[in-house]
């Protein structure tokens, strides 16, 4: 029955490719969105059996906890060719959407104060800017007018945000949320941005410098930048937990690094057996036992 719904899964993803070509739109990727467990095993740190939350044919990415932990939003292309924001909930395994528009959104993020979520939006003119829209609902607002493309973003605090800036090259901008002002920090920056916990004036980035990918820390106080360390060949997508460690995949393989005991990453586990592979994005909630991660559909 397994192989039976695989090879169903796969003939499904194939027919829905080639009508999108046929009718003239590029495909996007076919992703998934898993949830895992994130648990201790005599005293390592290891992951519980993958769960496939979004089983179906298109694109579902960029995963974002709620704060409270109780939900999980993300970026699903369903109707028509623009993108939105869906909710899943984790208690009741209810998926449904939370924007509904001709635009696309992406990168669905809580705000500070908790009352709304931020996205990057694809306006009818293409154009990629800031807007939040309400947990509880209702019209959106633009957060940044002037500052454009954004790719991708963290908020530091209720008025500050680091920014993925898109250009030739692209670049990491320090952004006043009120009057607009941003600063150039770096550029050649991969989209992994990323607070870093227990240390509330420091946030992370992926940087090529050298022509080596490495992730860094910026320091608010200091303003200084710090290399922290290479990432995986191939890779650039990461996220902290808790207790200042960072993960991050290569293939169906994930990996750990903790900042001031790990001199180099550490393999947790293969989740190919699982039928994950091809992981990319990751988000974690923030008790640090959850862990969403985006990977190709199981097809085999």
């Amino acid at each position: 029955m397994r192989i039976q719904t695989m090879i169903a899964l796969r003939l499904t993803l194939l027919l829905f490719t080639i009508a999108l070509c046929a009718a003239g739109q590029t495909a996007p990727p076919t992703t998934d969105i898993f949830l895992v467990d994130v648990l201790k095993r005599g005293g390592q740190l290891a992951l519980g059996t993958p769960i496939n939350i979004t089983f179906r044919p298109g694109y579902d990415n960029q995963p974002s906890f709620t704060p409270d932990g109780k939900s999980l939003l993300f970026t699903s292309q369903r109707e028509g060719e623009q993108t939105d924001i869906y909710r899943y909930e984790l208690a009741t395994r209810f998926t449904a959407p939370i924007t509904k528009t001709a635009e696309s959104e992406y990168s669905p993020t809580v705000t500070p104060d908790e009352k709304a979520f931020s996205v990057i939006r694809v306006e009818a003119d293409k154009t990629q800017r800031l807007w939040q829209f309400p947990l509880a609902g209702g019209a959106p607002a633009l957060v940044l007018t002037n500052i454009k493309p954004v790719g991708y973003h963290v908020w530091l605090d209720a008025n500050t945000l680091a920014l993925f800036v898109l250009g030739q090259p692209n670049t990491l901008q320090l952004v006043d949320a009120k009057t607009e002002k941003a600063e150039v920090l770096a550029q050649s920056i991969g989209r992994a941005l990323h607070r870093i916990p227990g240390q509330p004036s420091q946030f992370s980035f992926v940087h090529r410098a050298d022509k080596e990918w490495w992730v860094k820390a910026y320091d608010l106080k200091t303003r200084q930048t710090t290399n922290l360390i290479k990432t995986l060949p191939s890779s650039e997508d990461c996220v902290w937990l808790p207790n200042s460690t960072l993960l991050m995949a290569q293939g169906s393989k994930l990996f750990k690094w903790q900042r001031g005991k790990d001199a180099d990453w550490q393999l947790i586990t293969d989740l190919a057996e699982a039928g994950v592979t091809g992981i990319t994005r990751l988000a974690v909630n923030a008790k640090g036992d959850k862990l969403a991660l985006v990977a190709q559909p199981l097809v085999k």
